[in-house]
């Protein structure tokens, strides 16, 4: 298949649309704005909803009741527009509801600069918000891993109910590399029984809750949510090496600078 050029930004939001993205809520901030301006595009032309929302602490609240109601849905930020985001994500963990989170990172702290940054590498893989949770964290290093990637994100947060955070840098997004798009077939997955789509008189009514009063309810909901962020950590790991047999010096990087990373190894080679 033909490559096409693309732009990093432009490339998260169609591979997003392809990976069967339905629902888009977000609010523009460099360097990441492309993403909502192309969902604005584009999403209605399969159906789907965008939405600019007044901040991003609406943002991530519109995404949790869409995914509470079985959408595939995505949202995108920078690095304080993230920060904002936390008490969202921490109730979406909390309530188990997946998602796909952008966060094309620029520098800080505070308002910082609009240039490309890695600072937020602890607060996406600790967990940012209150509580002791984790994201499933994927950091592409090309345009081209972005557009691999985000399948895979999606049925990641479906597979595990749980938000899945694309974590890339500025130069990413905004970028412009080749990229050959195809066709990644969508896991094999269960029915949402647990959304929130109404009863139509057959069941009872799902509730999506984060809150526990009762200490008991509240423990076996937490062992539960750390034995699932163990299967994680057993299953979904994954990294990219190359000569480690006989190495003296390792580099360990993600993002942008990996590229250099492994130009710097060859160089000492």
């Amino acid at each position: 298949m033909a490559k096409e050029l693309w732009k990093g930004n432009e490339a998260i939001a169609e591979a997003a649309i392809r990976a069967g993205c339905r629902c888009y809520f977000g609010y523009p901030i460099t360097p990441q704005s492309e993403i909502p301006e192309y969902m604005a595009r584009h999403m209605p032309k399969v159906g789907g909803v965008f939405l600019q929302s007044e901040s991003e602490i609406a943002a991530i609240n519109m995404v949790y009741g869409a995914s509470g109601a079985g959408a595939r849905v995505m949202t995108s930020s920078s690095s304080p527009g993230i920060s904002l985001k936390q008490e969202g994500i921490s109730y979406m963990c909390g309530a188990e509801l997946p998602a796909v989170i952008v966060n094309v990172m620029r520098g800080g702290p505070g308002l910082g600069t609009i240039q490309p940054a890695q600072g937020d590498y602890f607060q996406a893989t600790r967990g940012g918000g209150n509580g002791d949770y984790r994201l499933i964290v994927l950091a592409p290093a090309s345009i081209q891993e972005v557009v691999d990637l985000m399948q895979e994100a999606f049925d990641l947060a479906d597979k595990y109910r749980i938000p899945v955070m694309l974590l890339l840098d500025g130069m990413i997004g905004q970028m412009m590399e080749p990229v050959e798009w195809t066709h990644t077939p969508a896991a094999d997955l269960p029915e949402k029984t647990w959304a929130t789509t109404g009863t139509k008189g057959k069941r009872p009514p799902n509730i999506i809750n984060s809150l526990f009063l009762d200490p008991e309810a509240s423990n076996t909901h937490n062992i539960r949510l750390a034995e699932k962020y163990a299967r994680i950590i057993d299953n979904e790991q994954r990294y990219q090496d190359s000569g480690l047999e006989d190495a003296q010096v390792l580099f360990v990087a993600y993002g942008t600078p990996a590229r250099l990373a492994r130009a710097a190894a060859r160089l000492l080679e």
